[in-house]
């Protein structure tokens, strides 16, 4: 099963040793964005997600589904 988005960023956050404050500083959105993403809001701005996901080396975008689900 794939890692929720929410669990990702806080397990790479907490591996880099940063609060949700400086992460929310460092990727340039709000603090309360960031802990909205960390507690699975149903609907955020997928620019700030990718801006927050940009600090990992990674982005979200469309990816195939894959059939056998």
């Amino acid at each position: 099963m794939a890692e929720k988005l929410s669990e990702f960023v806080k397990r790479k956050r907490k591996a880099l040793g940063i609060t949700q404050a400086e992460l929310a500083d460092r990727a340039g959105v709000g603090l309360r964005f960031l802990r909205e993403l960390e507690n699975e809001k149903p609907t955020l701005r997928l620019d700030k997600v990718n801006l927050v996901l940009d600090m990992f080396g990674c982005e979200m975008g469309p990816v195939r589904k894959d059939d056998n689900s």
